[in-house]
């Protein structure tokens, strides 16, 4: 398989591209829209030929690329049921499979940081990954103060799904904040600090009382990413 971990320091945000080496098919998670001249030059270097554009959940902090990439390569946006937005071609329910050549991703919903989160779980014969979008962070967990964000059920969904997972699962997040760019389940479960609670109300009583400031680009970034995203307008060649 093809993989790529792809970085917005503007923004801090991972990018993932898989692509299935026989078929050249590909999926990306979580783009951003102003790394479009980056994602047109990967994907024809690379000889992929995107399939799906999957954002983990409505963002509050980017633009999302998910239109760009529709229009531009003809990539079905794809989001969690439960999504409002528009523009979205599919939304894939709890267990469904996003699938790219002889590769799928299978879908778990994860709610709790928004009410549409989700992450994307792959597992064959090699390895065992998931993209936890700002679910399950390194190091932490994503906040749950807007967007219909539920501490509580942020704790169902990362103790009751995320960390069922097998120990070895390796960790890929919607965002960095550690200079870390992956993890592991075990290393979640031993190290992360917000994990280290007695149960779900200690959760929810952590969580509560994080009292962070509104995500630089909020205000910007909801409203287009609630219509998939806005047509990229600066320069690149396909």
């Amino acid at each position: 398989m093809i993989f790529r971990q792809l970085f917005d320091h503007e923004t801090w945000t991972y990018t993932y591209l898989l692509g299935d080496e026989a078929t050249r098919e590909a999926v990306m998670i979580d783009p951003v829209v102003e790394q479009m001249p980056l994602y047109v030059r990967l994907l024809k270097e690379l000889d992929l030929k995107l399939v799906h554009g999957i954002d983990t959940h409505v963002h509050a902090d980017h633009v999302t690329g998910l239109g760009a990439l529709r229009e531009t390569f003809g990539a079905r946006s794809i989001h969690g049921f439960g999504s409002t937005a528009t523009g979205i071609d599919r939304f894939v329910k709890d267990g469904e499979a996003v699938t790219f050549g002889k590769h799928a991703l299978a879908a778990i919903a994860t709610p709790g940081h928004t009410d549409d989160s989700f992450s994307y779980h792959l597992k064959d014969s090699e390895r065992s990954m998931v993209f936890t979008g700002d679910t399950l962070l390194i190091r932490g967990s994503g906040r749950t103060d807007f967007q219909n964000g539920d501490a509580g059920m942020q704790y169902d969904s990362i103790f009751n799904k995320l960390l069922t997972l097998s120990e070895d699962t390796i960790v890929y997040p919607g965002h960095d904040y550690r200079s870390v760019c992956e993890s592991r389940i075990s290393e979640e479960k031993q190290f992360n600090p917000r994990l280290q609670v007695a149960g779900k109300a200690e959760y929810v009583e952590l969580m509560g009382n994080l009292k962070l400031a509104n995500p630089k680009f909020m205000d910007v970034a909801v409203p287009a990413n609630l219509a998939a995203g806005v047509t990229y307008t600066g320069e690149y060649h396909i």
